[in-house]
């Protein structure tokens, strides 16, 4: 059986769903690596690294026609959807609810489509869960960039001269990219503050020294699965007076909360912008989705009365070799569970949980 795989469109993708060191555990199970050229050149690995360690490089349309399973980052463009044939495997983040149409296309012609932000939410699918690996990083680097933009010191510094306060960062959502944030920032020397519908991610929050802000009343919102749920209006309301309030003394912001499948909830709202002290920084990774923030526009730096807003469409476009060869892993762990190491196939066994809801049907 062979697994092949082709460049990303590099200037809307830099990561790659192969890196050098997973090539050998996919041979160790019998599987064949087809690659297209310079598969992942804008990374620094040249092709010669990719054969060395047993991949072969072909041309796109070889790759393609060769392959039992096309592995991607992303939903492919129409040109390489239109070349791929009957039992074929696309596996990557296809995004099912933006490209509906595509993926219909796709299943009328018996091609079997699994899309890994599908993965439920238990201990086995842990080593596959590419939104938690991906999720960590771009915390991070919200983070970093952010801290860039602010034009104040971030941790307390005693001087002679005198003392400059410690930053003040609100985390909007304490899931895997939120908490990665608070831990980031308290690393760096900022007081943190978050906030998430979610009960349960309290005692998270404060495990990693951040100060959590707690809705009075509030209910647990939170999903089976262990993913947010949308709020009542009531919830809504106190929640914004509690934000509208702590935004006041607030320099940083960092935007997370995200609702699986449906437009990201505009938490951070004009008004509460308006209160904020000139100079602060919002950085929205629910950009892509909408944004927490009512003034954000993707791949745009706003200034609201001196606030500024940023949030881009693909954050991990800047470290996309971490963000790669955490993916490649993933991907692997997923591609192992699909593959019969008896049969030596590739086995839609729809009983497996995780085989069942990653299918798009």
């Amino acid at each position: 059986m062979i697994i092949g795989s082709i460049s990303e469109n590099v200037k809307l993708e830099k990561r790659v769903a192969i890196t050098p060191d997973v090539i050998k555990k996919y041979k160790s199970l019998g599987l064949d690596i087809y690659l297209s050229k310079d598969y992942a050149s804008h990374l620094g690995i040249n092709d010669n690294l990719y054969e060395t360690e047993g991949a072969s490089i072909l041309n796109s349309d070889e790759v393609l026609s060769k392959s039992d399973a096309i592995l991607q980052m992303n939903m492919p463009e129409d040109v390489i959807l239109n070349k791929l044939k009957k039992n074929q495997i696309l596996i990557g983040v296809l995004n099912p609810y933006s490209n509906e149409k595509k993926l219909k296309e796709l299943i009328s012609k018996n091609i079997n489509c699994f899309s890994l932000e599908l993965l439920p939410r238990i201990t086995r699918a842990q080593s596959m869960d590419i939104l938690s690996s991906q999720a960590n990083l771009a915390g991070y680097k919200a983070v970093v960039d952010s801290f860039a933009y602010f034009q104040k010191a971030i941790p307390m510094m005693m001087t002679a001269a005198g003392t400059i306060s410690a930053a003040k960062v609100l985390v909007v959502g304490a899931g895997v990219a939120g908490l990665q944030a608070i831990a980031t920032a308290k690393r760096m020397g900022a007081i943190v503050f978050a906030t998430d519908v979610r009960l349960a991610s309290k005692e998270q929050v404060e495990s990693l020294g951040g100060k959590f802000l707690t809705v009075e009343g509030a209910e647990n919102l939170e999903t089976e699965g262990g993913y947010a749920k949308e709020a009542s209006e009531d919830f809504k309301k106190k929640q914004e007076e509690l934000l509208k309030e702590t935004l006041k003394k607030i320099d940083i912001v960092i935007c997370t909360a995200l609702i699986p499948g449906k437009k990201a909830p505009v938490i951070i709202k004009k008004d509460m912008i308006d209160e904020m002290p000139s100079g602060s920084v919002i950085y929205d990774l629910a950009a892509s989705q909408g944004g927490n923030s009512e003034l954000t526009k993707v791949d745009e730096i706003v200034d609201a009365n001196g606030v500024k807003i940023m949030g881009e469409t693909n954050i991990l476009n800047k470290l996309p070799v971490s963000a790669s060869n955490l993916y490649a892993k993933n991907m692997f762990n997923f591609t192992n569970n699909l593959f019969s190491k008896e049969k030596k196939i590739f086995e839609i066994n729809t009983e497996d949980e995780i085989i069942e809801k990653t299918m798009v049907k």
